[in-house]
């Protein structure tokens, strides 16, 4: 659902202000972060108002840029709900300056212990540990942006991007870290170097080929986690044995299940320091129409290799455990099409990282008042609901139509 071109915005087509009333209590505790700076006593837009109106752009199509944001803020029915008084171009541009965007962390883990899994498949139980989906995605920003500058390989222009490395929590179906850096992919900035400083204990990191590295694989099992992961096709593999494959792998896609050693060219401290299990499957190869601003990897062999250090699972939960990493994807679709995180509000780094933690709020929230994982059609209805274009008996009956999630 696109937005919009800008539009005068109405006092009453600003409606679903109360259904963001939970999240008062929460943000109220943000009220007073960078006052400290404000000798003069004279600040009027604080952090929880921003925040709520960042979260009227995400929920209100009509509220499409930062300008939007400012003559909504006018309207005597947002200033009487989110507390705040009329916010200036110059003050909402300026103000995430003293801003402290890691703070809103602390509101999206409460969030997220409030929402029980909602999307679980039963035939994962056979991972006990908690599935999280490690991926990147790259957010075009302003010209301006000097500090996330990178060239590409092909013609050599110059770009302006922020990258958004993101861990997605299968069971939930909502990000639960979102990390900013700039777009390069290198150093401190490459989404395994970002990935490795965030390990968790007890969880299953499911990742594509560019996350492939060996002293990451050691440093998951370290944190006392797993990792199920597609490498490349020119990897090479020793075996050391050889396992049957069951019907059920069969039918699943699986030609091989073999266990083994990888990396015995590399220096001692950049092997694998446990045995690796590859799972292989026959798969149509993708051809991706990248055209002349894209960058596409090298092309498939039609063999998916998938390497992991789940010994006892059965070949074709691997497999489908790799299948779910495409959810990520859709969620990436959905953040930046639906939501309308394609537009960033700022160029700011602390504006940007208000901008995602608030949009993962906006996640929560859709998950926790629809029971459902958010899908375009919930996201749809809920803002039509806030709009005032559904009414509730219209928005309930949208509920009962979703298949329950197992």
């Amino acid at each position: 659902m696109g937005r919009p071109k800008r539009q005068d915005v109405r006092e009453d087509q600003v409606k679903g202000l109360k259904y963001v009333d939970r999240l008062g209590p929460l943000l109220a505790r943000l009220h007073d972060v960078g006052t400290a700076r404000d000798k003069a006593g004279n600040r009027t837009l604080f952090f929880d108002q921003y925040c709520f109106l960042v979260l009227l752009f995400l929920f209100n199509p009509l509220v499409s840029s930062l300008r939007a944001i400012q003559q909504a803020s006018q309207l005597q029915k947002v200033q009487r709900r989110l507390g705040c008084a009329r916010a200036s171009l110059g003050s909402l541009s300026e103000a995430v300056d003293v801003f402290e965007p890691e703070r809103l962390q602390e509101i999206v883990q409460e969030l997220s212990q409030e929402l029980g899994p909602i999307a679980r498949d039963a035939r994962l139980a056979e991972v006990q540990q908690t599935i999280t989906l490690a991926d990147s995605t790259v957010l075009a920003a302003l010209p301006r942006i000097t500090a996330a500058m990178w060239r590409t390989q092909r013609k050599g222009e110059v770009r302006h991007s922020w990258a958004l490395h993101t861990e997605f929590c299968l069971d939930r179906s909502v990000p639960e870290r979102m990390t900013l850096t700039n777009g390069s992919n290198s150093g401190a900035a490459h989404e395994r170097a970002v990935l490795k400083e965030h390990l968790q204990a007890d969880r299953c990191y499911v990742m594509d080929r560019g996350y492939f590295q060996y002293t990451l694989f050691n440093a998951i099992r370290a944190a006392s986690s797993s990792y199920v992961c597609r490498v490349r096709d020119t990897s090479g593999f020793v075996v050391t044995a050889e396992r049957p494959l069951s019907e059920a792998a069969r039918q699943a896609g699986v030609t091989q299940d073999v266990v083994g050693r990888m990396g015995d060219s590399c220096k001692a401290a950049k092997r694998p320091d446990h045995l690796i299990r590859l799972v292989c499957l026959t798969v149509k190869p993708h051809v991706k129409r990248c055209g002349a601003k894209g960058r596409a990897g090298p092309p498939s062999d039609g063999v998916l290799r998938i390497a992991t250090d789940l010994l006892d699972v059965p070949a074709e939960i691997i497999a489908l455990i790799y299948q779910y990493r495409y959810t990520i994807e859709i969620f990436f679709r959905f953040f930046k099409h639906v939501l309308g995180c394609r537009h960033l509000l700022s160029d700011d780094p602390k504006g940007i990282a208000i901008q995602t933690y608030c949009a993962i709020i906006a996640c929560l929230l859709v998950a926790l008042y629809s029971g459902r994982k958010p899908t375009l059609r919930t996201y749809e209805m809920v803002c039509y609901y806030f709009l005032g274009l559904a009414d509730t008996q219209e928005m309930l009956a949208h509920l009962a139509r979703l298949a329950p999630q197992a």
